[in-house]
């Protein structure tokens, strides 16, 4: 007999495109029974959702920074392996010259370090570039370690360390920041560069050394070990107050803000995000056949079930959704047994994205070996990761609603007042009030209505020093300039991007002078041009997420005239931001689906026979020796860090902003969203399922049923806003132009309060005039020593010559 026809994969339409006149593809075939339509599609689902998914649940940490000799990896390129020989090479010269004993740097005591390193920074202030440029090199051999004289890895991180300390010590920072500047006004050698037909590394070889010995210096000195000596950690303070434009890490944002909100008498953090991530697990992935619709995949009605079996199909997943909401997930639960636990864990894998509830087929019967799910062995969570919030408006659009449909007429702002509304209401309006959250936006929005109504009376406005404050005021008349910047490097280092670049070229610290001839060579660029591109993406995403944050805390318009910069600009070119535009999403999927998170790490470098580029066993992998391998893992961590600072720049940037959510779905980001959840890792899924959240009234019934999987994982790990009726919300009739009148009102917020605190002209004609003549005639004037003996003649020439005109005077004033 013959074999039957091989179905289609799993997720594609049979043959009869939906109306069950096929003629046997997945139906069944000679030899073999057939099988259910309906049947074999849930199936092909199911196979899906189990075989989809090319890598496990992936245990990443998300934090401020990688391992230090990851970061001090990252400096570095396959490009540049020839320069660890020229700077070792540098330094033993000049060494040579200016140490008379045969000792080597690790022999020498303190002092004598202290005083070649005088002599170095001394050397460096010779006119002519190529001296200096050598010194600069030993400076930078000093930085990475003296590898040459070490015997093991960690041997090369200490001195590093110690170095950069001894370095900052004698001031060597301070001479490198003099340096740049030198540089940056260079302009001769930038201009002879763009004349070049071909740019290469070596044309950014003097910004290089700068800008590693600065790398280093500050990596080394960041990084707390709790055997770090005194001296050490007051150094670090030091050059913490030094460098007063550092804002910090997602660490110290944390601690800022618990600090905010107790200075301005508000209630602690429920918790801390981050923490909660890491005690989430990852969902399975949601079915993609379901995208399709369920016109598609299943029969009309008409031809197999009738339309009772479609009714019933439907009427099974609201049971299940209802069984679900009832359950009280804030209720304290006794130990369970040993069957509960047995059976916790079956439903807990269900309820992972993956209810089999919504699964199967009310009307094909089972196997024999198959026991229907009952909702009985359905186990539910015990509680939600995060505490419900209500905001004050939610609580105002509550009673204001209530107050119409109950007495009539409105209150305004008083939420206090429940006189004529029934018990009930009373008991919704205790739940909200206890659930309010007060962010420190609020108050600072409320802070400065109040300052553009009644400017004179409350006075100036003391504004803290902070860093966050002292960067924004740097920037501001710039900002617009230095967003674009950003936004256009990182869209030239998103993966196959192919837009037009003349004006940048970000590769130009990775292209060597002479062209690759050998096929290992192309191998080493290739791989050197993606990995250079991904740690840009990781740097810049990271870079605008703390930037976001930081100036979110310190005050929400400064935060809201950033968000607007890097907004405006994807509203109106498309191309700039990889995370929100139509060109962007696409590039967002592709780094989902190529690298994030599933791209080899290190196959493409063991197959090349490259040592792995990890610091420090890459300097010491070209003396001989062997680099080890370092991170073993399967998948590129960087790219992963990427897309979750992308996900979280997104969600900052249309968090209650209803306009800009609308251009998530007008660039239709929802099926792209959709399948970056196939990536298991809990951090992107949440911020994944934000995003989806906040689409969701948009998107329309038919998604809501088709996708009822990611409904419940948005239910389970998304925060709940106790009156947000976003899954099933029918207020999408608001017209385009009352978004865009939130926008326009948002930047007239914006411009008053940089008007009001920055632009301060020095002589304003609205400055408070003194018009007491009292007070006047009574200031003391400090007038000069001889001015006693020769007022006289004073008033005599400037007062009692000088023609008065009173008829001018008088119509004047």
């Amino acid at each position: 007999m013959d074999d039957p026809a091989p179905p289609g994969p799993a997720g594609s339409p049979t043959n009869d495109n939906g109306n069950g006149n096929g003629n046997g593809n997945g139906n069944g075939g000679k030899g073999k029974p057939a099988v259910p339509k309906g049947r074999e599609a849930f199936r092909n689902q199911r196979r899906e959702s189990e075989g989809s998914v090319d890598c496990p649940t992936l245990e990443f940490e998300y934090g401020d920074a990688d391992g230090h000799a990851a970061e001090l990896s990252e400096l570095y390129s396959y490009t540049e392996n020839l320069e660890f020989t020229t700077n070792r090479k540098c330094f033993e010269e000049d060494f040579k010259t200016q140490v008379q004993d045969t000792k080597e740097w690790l022999e020498l005591e303190e002092d004598a370090q202290k005083t070649y390193v005088m002599g170095l920074l001394n050397r460096l202030e010779v006119v002519s570039r190529e001296k200096r440029l050598k010194v600069a090199r030993a400076v930078l051999y000093l930085a990475q370690g003296t590898f040459g004289e070490c015997d093991s890895e960690v041997d090369v991180l200490h001195w590093s360390r110690y170095n950069c300390f001894l370095l900052y010590q004698m001031g060597t920072f301070s001479a490198f920041l003099e340096l740049l500047h030198m540089e940056i006004d260079n302009s001769q050698a930038s201009s002879s560069a763009l004349r070049k037909p071909a740019v290469s590394i070596a044309d950014s070889t003097e910004l290089r050394v700068l800008l590693s010995v600065m790398y280093l210096m500050v990596e080394n000195i960041r990084l707390e070990r709790e055997i770090d000596p005194y001296g050490w950690r007051t150094a670090r303070e030091t050059f913490r107050t030094e460098l007063m434009f550092t804002l910090g890490g997602f660490e110290h944002l944390q601690a800022l803000k618990i600090q905010k909100r107790a200075e301005l008498g508000l209630p602690p953090l429920a918790e801390d995000s981050i923490q909660v991530v890491k005690s989430m697990r990852a969902a399975s992935p949601p079915s993609y056949t379901l995208d399709l619709g369920e016109s598609q995949l299943a029969p009309p009605p008409s031809k197999l079930r009738g339309r009772r079996g479609s009714r019933r199909q439907l009427l099974t997943k609201q049971d299940s959704l209802d069984i679900y909401n009832e359950r009280d997930l804030f209720k304290t639960e006794e130990p369970a047994t040993e069957e509960e636990e047995e059976s916790a864990g079956d439903g807990e894998r269900t309820l992972d994205g993956e209810l089999d509830l919504l699964e199967q087929d009310p009307l094909v019967p089972p196997p024999p070996s198959q026991t229907p799910l009952s909702t009985d062995r359905v186990a539910f969570p015990k509680g939600l990761p995060w505490a419900p919030k209500v905001r004050q408006k939610d609580i105002e659009h509550f009673l204001e609603m209530s107050r119409n449909k109950f007495i009539g007429f409105t209150l305004g702002q008083d939420t206090d007042t429940l006189v004529g509304l029934p018990r009930p209401i009373h008991e919704s309006v205790k739940t909200l009030k206890q659930h309010k959250y007060v962010s420190i936006a609020e108050i600072q929005i409320k802070n400065e209505e109040e300052l553009e109504k009644c400017p004179m009376s409350l006075g100036e406005e003391v504004v803290p020093e902070t860093p966050s404050e002292i960067l924004y005021q740097g920037m501001l008349y710039s900002l617009p300039q230095y967003m674009i910047a950003l936004l256009k490097i990182l869209l030239a280092a998103a993966p196959t991007s192919k837009a037009k670049t003349d004006s940048i070229n970000i590769l130009a610290d990775v292209l060597p002078e002479e062209m690759p001839v050998t096929v290992l060579q192309s191998m080493k660029l290739g791989i050197d041009v993606n990995r250079h591109k991904e740690i840009i993406v990781k740097s810049i995403s990271a870079l605008l997420l703390l930037l976001l944050k930081h100036f979110k805390l310190n005050h929400i318009y400064q935060f809201e005239y950033v968000s607007q910069h890097l907004g405006d600009e994807s509203w109106s070119c498309p191309a700039l931001v990889p995370s929100i535009s139509a060109k962007g999403m696409k590039q967002f999927e592709k780094r989902i689906s190529l690298q994030g998170g599933i791209t080899p790490a290190l196959s493409e470098h063991l197959s090349a026979g490259l040592p792995v580029l990890y610091h420090p066993g890459f300097a010491r992998a070209y003396y001989g020796e062997s680099a080890e391998a370092g991170d073993n893992s399967q998948f590129c961590w960087r790219n992963l860090f990427s897309c979750i600072n992308l996900l979280r720049l997104l969600n900052k940037l249309t968090k209650w902003k209803h306009s800009r959510t609308m251009m998530l779905v007008v660039f239709k980001s929802a099926p792209i969203l959709k399948r970056a959840l196939k990536v298991k890792q809990a951090m992107l899924q949440l911020y994944v399922l934000k995003l989806l959240k906040i689409q969701t009234k948009y998107l329309g019934r038919q998604w809501r049923k088709s996708n009822m999987k990611t409904m419940s994982a948005i239910y389970q790990k998304v925060r709940h806003r106790m009156n947000d009726d976003w899954a099933y919300g029918n207020d999408i009739d608001a017209r385009p132009w009352d978004f865009q009148a939130e926008e326009c009102t948002l930047r007239a917020n914006i411009e008053a309060f940089n008007s009001r605190r920055y632009d301060k002209p020095q002589d304003s004609e609205f400055s408070p005039v003194d018009n007491c003549l009292q007070s006047v005639l009574g200031q003391r004037l400090d007038l000069p020593e001889d001015f006693h003996y020769s007022y006289e003649l004073w008033l005599e020439r400037e007062v009692f010559s000088q023609p008065i005109c009173w008829e001018e005077l008088l119509q004047n004033h």
